[in-house]
């Protein structure tokens, strides 16, 4: 039997979860988030807007259902590195090729496991988010003690490679002093493929009009344009740097800015296109698009204490009065006071659990924006209604 990998996480303010690692044999650093979600590891693993995070689940129990080369939502896994408290030794799906351990070490990225998830979650929620490192320890390092040992942080003989490793966690670059849309958006234009391999649930109507759509990639997940390819769009996506001029140039009968990592105010170049568009199309915003629709009305972003990522944050719609279960990843906000009152926007959208903004609409124009994720992968599917009112406005339908 292979012996454990013993591995190490390290925050920033000097505390250390002892584990034992998988995927890659390599070290990761970044900030340190979690996720509530209780399915979906594999979407979260290749949701784009995790670059430049380690992502810590509170579900204790992963890679019980395995992975398999469908269920992804981009082209690679982007997390940083992955926390787990358990890591299921057998995997129970016959839709799965591979364990989770095998996709994160084909993509170079370190996870742990057998840590208290717990305890390190409690640190992030009354702290704030941590920059921290992940790194495997070289037999020479790890002290000869059993695993229970190891894993309760009988740590003697490594107090200083413990130091060093909170040193670099210290020095590990914050998400707003970084331009990480520019790591994950789409190099070139292309006109989006639907694989067929999903459906929402009710069927949704199919637009006989075959809309065409403009999506602005700042690093979108895949069932974005597949819900809009199946309800009869051409989606065409673009870097998220394109200019208005590009845009034009397509035609578009409605515009979608997609979701991202990091701060959107170092994304400067979508935010001066979003303002040039308002107006001359129908337009929505998705979660960083949200905040990039914010920030070009003049209104301005906040960071929150340690973010919005699951599939369980309740927002209610301002105008229906309904409470929507939503799924949600992001670490900042638009902040309510300093919307513009001459902007024509008003929040359409709050969370339930802070009262923070959850989407922005326009009082006569064809433009609204959420914060939260109406494509879900993960999460439940009740906000797929939110494309049909894009696509209503597309059609000349009012908001």
């Amino acid at each position: 039997m292979a012996s454990k990998r013993r591995s190490v996480l390290s925050l920033e303010t000097g505390e250390h979860f002892f584990g034992f690692g998988f995927g890659a044999d390599s070290a990761a650093a970044g900030e340190l988030v979690f996720n509530t979600s209780m399915t979906g590891y594999q979407e979260i693993t290749t949701d784009a807007s995790y670059e430049g995070q380690i992502v810590t689940l509170t579900y204790p129990l992963i890679n019980n259902y395995g992975a398999n080369p469908i269920d992804v939502e981009s082209r690679r896994p982007w997390i940083a590195g992955l926390i787990v408290r358990e890591l299921s030794p057998t995997i129970s799906n016959w839709r799965a090729s591979e364990s989770l351990g095998a996709t994160l070490r084909r993509a170079g990225i370190p996870g742990l496991s057998g840590i208290d998830t717990r305890k390190l979650v409690r640190i992030l929620r009354s702290g704030g988010v941590r920059r921290a490192v992940l790194t495997s320890l070289a037999d020479g390092h790890a002290p000869y003690t059993s695993d229970f040992e190891w894993i309760t942080g009988r740590t003697e003989g490594i107090e200083s490679l413990l130091g060093e490793l909170t040193a670099r966690a210290k020095s590990v670059l914050p998400l707003s002093s970084q331009k990480l849309v520019e790591n994950v958006t789409t190099p070139d234009r292309y006109v989006f493929e639907n694989n067929g391999s999903w459906a929402p649930w009710p069927a949704p109507r199919v637009r006989e009009s075959r809309p065409r759509i403009a999506l602005l990639d700042c690093g979108v997940k895949q069932n974005i344009p597949r819900s809009l390819a199946i309800r009869g769009c051409e989606v065409s996506v673009l870097p998220y740097a394109s200019t208005a001029s590009d845009i034009n140039a397509l035609d578009p009968d409605g515009v979608l800015v997609a979701n991202g990592p990091g701060d959107p105010e170092q994304a400067e170049a979508a935010v001066t296109t979003i303002g040039k568009l308002i107006g001359r199309y129908p337009l929505a915003g998705i979660c960083l698009g949200h905040q990039l629709l914010g920030l070009a009305i003049g209104a301005s972003t906040s960071r929150l204490k340690f973010g919005h990522r699951g599939a369980n944050h309740p927002v209610k719609d301002l105008k229906t009065g309904r409470v929507h279960i939503t799924s949600q990843n992001h670490g900042f906000q638009v902040d309510a006071g300093s919307i513009p009152a001459d902007s024509g926007f008003q929040v359409s959208h709050v969370n339930m659990n802070d009262g923070s903004v959850e989407g922005l609409a326009h009082e006569s124009l064809p433009v609204f924006s959420i914060q939260y994720h109406p494509e879900a992968s993960p999460g439940p599917q009740d906000n797929q209604y939110l494309f049909e009112r894009f696509l209503d406005m597309v059609d000349g339908d009012p908001v």
